[in-house]
């Protein structure tokens, strides 16, 4: 998972291809319902102003985006990057009413962006799918204005040995679940080891400071099932 390699890009391309349709649904079972919760506790922690220029990696079918913009009352705008050319489609249709966001489909590491462009950067549950971490966070560095932040929401690992023990044996039924649900319970198995092989908190708030970053900061959610880190181009 650490190792980054062109295996890790056909992999999470093949994933998403085989669940786009169904992903508002896999994070509910990712998440035991919950990302929508923590999503709203990202917003509030990002504290947006009016008119703030976001970017929005890997940004699924726009949720962030939707409450980023009801959250400052459609005055800022948002460019959404998110690389899988299917999950595009179904969040340009999401949002089609909205004038504020515009689509691109773009890696991570290589943004279709000026430097010093944006205010915000968001990736909500992406970032431990980017084929190259460090090269992700250095272009996100890179597009932000100085002043600018960095968030991330991701899953992370928990930190009560109970709590551990029943996320752990919910895991193993996720794949389950997505047969029944999808078909196929391979992508599945793939989300649920990307998810035990990722950095843990404090590794990753380790990454992103390495990357250029400042005041970086996590907060824990729900025990530690998932985690939002910040942090500030100075």
């Amino acid at each position: 998972m650490k190792n980054i390699n062109q295996s890790k890009k056909v992999n999470v391309t093949k994933v998403f291809n085989e669940v786009f349709s169904k992903y508002d649904l896999m994070n509910d079972l990712m998440s035991l319902g919950a990302h929508r919760a923590w999503k709203g506790r990202l917003i509030d922690w990002m504290s947006p102003k009016k008119n703030d220029h976001l970017i929005d990696v890997a940004s699924g079918t726009g949720d962030v985006a939707k409450a980023f913009l009801k959250k400052i009352k459609f005055s800022g705008k948002v460019k959404c990057v998110e690389p899988n050319k299917h999950m595009l489609s179904m969040g340009k249709d999401k949002l089609k009413n909205s004038e504020r966001v515009k689509w691109y489909c773009s890696p991570a590491e290589k943004l279709p962006f000026k430097e010093e462009t944006f205010d915000i950067y968001v990736v909500s549950f992406g970032i431990r799918n980017f084929s190259n971490i460090n090269l992700a966070l250095k272009e996100s560095r890179r597009v932000l204005k100085t002043g600018g932040r960095f968030l991330c929401l991701e899953f992370s690992k928990v930190n009560n040995e109970i709590l551990h023990g029943i996320y752990k044996g919910y895991s193993k039924i996720i794949p389950h679940l997505g047969k029944y649900i999808v078909g196929k319970s391979e992508p599945y198995e793939y989300l649920v080891n990307s998810i035990d092989e990722f950095y843990n908190q404090d590794e990753l708030l380790k990454i992103i400071k390495s990357n250029g970053y400042e005041n970086v900061e996590y907060r824990d959610l729900s025990g530690g099932i998932a985690a939002i880190h910040s942090g500030w181009k100075i």
